[in-house]
């Protein structure tokens, strides 16, 4: 599951210029996503693009992209009003979260929908695979609720599930423990967590079945990870087995996010102190590895690997102010400064996928402040077309915007506002 930057308003205007060494990209307009939490979520390598839109009657449906196509199949889907899918592979087959027609019986909001202001919410969360039309739900583990994270190419499921056991420390309406859960032939497989742990959940899963994601405890409902989670430790599991990723220095807030089939790993991690965070990159040879921020920045997330160590990721300032970065060989840079064309004029605030073209998507917004998907097809280097480059906007978010930020990515739960970083 990646990462939600929505409720975002234009600011003023910054003129740039790209450089020439620089990769260089065309923006294509997915279109309007409507409110929270809608936005593309992964590009698979043939172009397929999976994640969610807000529709007419105010309910969030999954949604597939393809080259100009778009397809709204939440409906059916398992009987509810809301869904999300979150991945889809080369296949087709798209994975997510979808409510049922089954009330919660114990009034949970394990998917959030209530939370985010859905109306037509509150009844079960089951885990979901799509495929040919039709949507199946994948089994708990023995709980109520489920959602499904990712899909690698063998058709192997990640993401988390429900037991039966009160996990104390989760605020309410949030009753029961969650586990990281590896879904094969319709069977879930609870993953381990790391000693000391309650609760833990996947994000992705490669071809050779690696999987990534955190183990930690129950939290309130954080609207910008669509999860109850409180996330302490990045973990790799192999073969059954939980390895910690360790850390950039911090003692909580680390979370591995995506994984490529060379077994590298990104995400995120606290640094020492836990007053801020920075993206990483991760391999067994060299351990994690700090990607810092973009320049003037405070933050910073990476969401998207391919198999050329590709990163894409988010870039804060002070002001939590995000803009989307493209971090290849040591060198990070802000997306906005290597548009050839971008005819819909939108700033780049996320990126959340990049696939083996070296396509990337993620989460824009046009002058008006409404939230957009994009996709950042590369050019050519041999490609010697003359085009412009647009103006790159700087954004300045509502205060009420800011504070969700603030809130949701550490630094409300500590008390610190991180205006200089840790040297």
């Amino acid at each position: 599951m990646k990462p939600i930057w929505t409720s975002i308003f234009a600011g003023a205007l910054l003129a740039a210029v790209a450089t020439a060494q620089s990769q260089r990209y065309d923006i294509i307009d997915l279109g309007q996503l409507g409110a929270a939490p809608g936005q593309p979520f992964v590009i698979a390598n043939n172009g397929l693009i999976a994640g969610s839109v807000t529709v007419s009657d105010g309910a969030e449906h999954a949604t597939l992209w393809y080259r100009g196509w778009k397809a709204d199949f939440g409906q059916p889907g398992l009987g509810g009003a809301n869904n999300i899918a979150f991945a889809v592979n080369d296949q087709g087959q798209a994975v997510g979260e979808a409510e049922t027609t089954t009330p919660d019986p114990n009034t949970e909001d394990f998917c959030g929908f209530k939370a985010m202001g859905f109306p037509k919410s509150g009844n079960t969360c089951m885990a979901f695979v799509w495929h040919y039309g039709l949507m199946s739900a994948l089994p708990t583990l023995g709980g109520s609720n489920g959602v499904a994270n990712n899909v690698n190419s063998r058709g192997e499921v990640v993401g988390m599930a429900e037991n039966t056991a009160f996990d104390k420390s989760c605020p309410a309406p949030q009753l029961f423990q969650f586990k990281p859960v590896l879904w094969k032939n319709g069977t879930a497989l609870e993953l381990p967590v790391i000693d000391g742990d309650l609760d833990g959940l996947t994000y992705a899963i490669n071809d050779q079945g690696q999987a990534v994601g955190s183990s930690g405890g129950c939290a309130a409902f954080n609207p910008i990870f669509l999860n109850n989670f409180a996330p302490v430790h990045a973990v790799l599991w192999e073969n059954g087995s939980a390895t910690d990723l360790k850390s950039l220095g911090g003692a909580s807030g680390n979370v591995a996010i995506d994984i490529n089939t060379q077994g590298h790993v990104i995400g995120y991690s606290d640094l020492k102190g836990d007053t801020t965070f920075d993206a990483f990159f991760w391999t067994k040879e060299t351990g994690m590895q700090d990607l810092k921020t973009l320049s003037g920045d405070v933050a910073s997330q990476a969401i998207g690997i391919n198999d050329s160590d590709d990163v894409v990721g988010v870039s804060l300032d002070k002001n939590f102010n995000p803009r989307g970065f493209y971090w290849k060989d040591g060198t990070i840079t802000d997306l906005n400064t290597v548009l050839l064309s971008n005819p819909a004029g939108l700033y780049l605030i996320t990126a959340c996928s990049i696939n083996a073209r070296g396509e990337i998507i993620g989460i824009a917004v046009d002058s008006a402040g409404n939230s957009h998907g994009y996709m950042a097809a590369p050019r050519s280097p041999d490609d010697d077309e003359e085009a412009t480059v647009p103006a790159v906007r700087e954004i300045e978010l509502p205060e009420n915007v800011r504070s969700l930020i603030r809130q949701q990515f550490h630094f409300e739960r500590l008390h610190v506002q991180p205006t200089e970083r840790e040297k």
